[in-house]
């Protein structure tokens, strides 16, 4: 039924509602490539290539070299070791502590925008279904006031209206695999982090056991 007519054609038999969802469909792919640039340049090292160096330069006594490394290297990981190696004099717990809240920030971060994938996802459907239910409407009232029409006029207004049932799972659809997929990547970082922040704890109380054993 649509094959004669243009993108514009079709956008204005949606109606308004199709306006809201190009416009969740633009912020929605907006959020996703934000992301995934952000993720990606997030990536940069592995953790055990990152944690073997951390290690190599704590056992020569190089804090500073490993701070510097720390801040040259754009993972959250690297953040949450830089924050605990920045206060080398305090206390093992006041490290934990430092990095715990560090975690949070990285976290934080690393949240932004999916929020907005994640509602444009799940609303999306019920706004298209909102710009059916409001084109039906309208197809059986001016089937009333023409006071005629018969079956292929009824299907022409119901498949008009399912114009932005099918707009709204268009948008829905990448949303919600996208969403899903950046869910997965914060539970890795935060994987990351948390056993960098232990692998660093442990080094600290063995450095620290060294130092008790001297004479």
């Amino acid at each position: 039924m649509f094959k004669d007519h243009s993108l514009w054609q079709i956008i204005k038999i949606g109606g308004p509602v199709m306006y809201i969802l190009i416009l969740c469909s633009f912020l929605s792919l907006t959020a996703i490539v934000d992301r995934l640039i952000y993720y990606w340049r997030r990536s940069s090292l592995e953790r055990p290539v990152f944690m073997g160096f951390i290690k190599e330069a704590l056992t020569k006594g190089e804090i500073k070299k490993a701070i510097t490394f720390c801040q040259n290297t754009p993972t959250p990981f690297a953040a949450v070791i830089c924050s605990g190696l920045s206060s080398p004099h305090h206390t093992e717990k006041e490290i934990a502590n430092a990095m715990e809240r560090e975690i949070i920030v990285e976290v934080n971060k690393l949240e932004q925008r999916t929020a907005i994938i994640g509602t444009i996802g799940s609303t999306a459907v019920y706004i298209g279904l909102l710009g059916t239910v409001w084109g039906i409407i309208g197809a059986f009232r001016d089937i009333a006031q023409a006071g005629s029409g018969g079956v292929n006029i009824v299907i022409r207004g119901i498949s008009e209206a399912l114009v932005c049932t099918a707009a709204g799972l268009f948008v829905a659809i990448p949303a919600v695999i996208a969403y899903n997929y950046f869910v997965k990547r914060i539970n890795g970082f935060v994987t990351d982090m948390e056993l960098c922040a232990s692998e660093m704890t442990d080094l600290l109380r063995e450095k620290s056991k060294g130092h008790e054993k001297k004479p």
